[in-house]
């Protein structure tokens, strides 16, 4: 199993940034698939995840109604588009794949690497 996160960078605050999540060796709609981030000197936190069909959607209540996570099955890719992104969503964020059906760090198997977001003006 392998997840590679892409789509970070430096934005103002008010942007918007789409991260990616390709994954490969296993099929993201066959499983829960997350995005979780973590701040210099804390904890990982779950941001958002999308279950396996109907494919219900968790979000943190930090980043409703500004995140959008979705997935393309075709292409095996998990999104997070971020709107209005704000100072306090800086950090690393992480792609995560869980057999179970928390989407909570803690119940993660498989991580990726992760992608830096910065959000500064």
């Amino acid at each position: 199993v392998q997840l590679v996160e892409s789509g970070g960078g430096l934005v103002q605050p008010g942007g918007s940034l789409t991260l990616s999540c390709a994954a490969s060796g296993i099929i993201v709609d066959y499983y829960l698939i997350g995005w979780f981030r973590q701040a210099p000197g804390k904890e990982r936190e779950e941001v958002s995840c999308i279950t396996t069909p109907p494919g219900r959607r968790y979000y943190a209540d930090s980043v409703k109604g500004r995140f959008t996570i979705s997935k393309d099955n075709a292409k095996n890719i998990v999104y997070l588009r971020m709107n209005n992104l704000k100072p306090e969503d800086m950090g690393d964020y992480y792609c995560g794949l869980s057999y179970g059906d928390s989407c909570m760090a803690s119940g993660i198997d498989n991580w990726g690497k992760g992608t830096l977001v910065t959000v500064s003006s």
